[in-house]
C-alpha cells in the first residue's frame, strides 16, 4: 500500500487506497477476459473474418509445428485451457496465482514469437499487445488476486 508520506500530495493517499482493490479487480478481470475471445476465436471458429486462419484446433496445432512449437497439438490444447478455462479463472480471481502461471507463460511466449516474427507494433501483429498483457498478468501471479478476488472472500486465503 502507498505509504501517505512519500505521496507529493499526502491528501490523495486514502483515496488511493480506497480504489486500489476495485482498481485491481478490473485490471484483472480484463486480462483475464480479454482471453476468452480470443480462444473461441482460434480453437473453435467463433468470430469468423476476425485474425488469422486459425478457427479450430487442429488449424492451431499446425500453424503452432510450423512455429516450432512440438508438439502443436499439446500447445494448442495448452493454449485452448489456459483461454477457456484459464481466463474465467483468473478474471474471477479464483485460484488466482496457479491459473496465472500458463497465463504468464503463454502471453510472454507470444510476445516473443510475435517480436521474432513482427517486431514491436501492435497494429503490425508485433510484441506490443502481448507484452503488455503478459505483464500485467505477471503482477498478479507476484501480488495475487487482490481483495476483491474470490480466492479471498470464498477461500479466505491465496495460494
Amino acid at each position: 500500500m502507498t505509504d501517505s508520506t512519500s505521496l507529493l500530495l499526502p491528501a490523495l493517499g486514502p483515496i488511493y487506497q480506497a480504489l486500489t482493490p476495485a482498481s485491481e479487480a478490473l485490471l484483472r478481470a480484463a486480462v483475464g477476459l480479454m482471453l476468452v475471445p480470443h480462444g473461441l476465436r482460434m480453437c473453435l471458429g467463433f468470430f469468423p473474418g476476425t485474425g488469422g486462419p486459425v478457427n479450430s484446433i487442429p488449424t492451431l496445432a499446425a500453424a503452432l509445428d510450423r512455429f516450432g512449437y512440438r508438439p502443436g497439438r499439446v500447445w494448442a490444447l495448452a493454449i485452448a485451457a489456459t483461454e477457456l478455462v484459464g481466463g474465467p479463472l483468473f478474471a474471477l480471481g479464483l485460484f488466482t496465482r496457479p491459473v496465472a502461471v500458463p497465463i504468464v507463460v503463454l502471453l510472454l511466449l507470444g510476445a516473443y514469437d510475435h517480436a521474432r516474427r513482427d517486431g514491436y507494433f501492435w497494429n503490425k501483429q508485433g510484441l506490443e499487445y502481448p507484452l503488455l498483457w503478459g505483464l500485467a498478468a505477471l503482477y498478479f501471479l507476484v501480488q495475487g488476486g487482490g481483495a476483491w478476488s474470490l480466492d479471498r472472500l470464498l477461500l479466505g486465503w491465496e495460494l
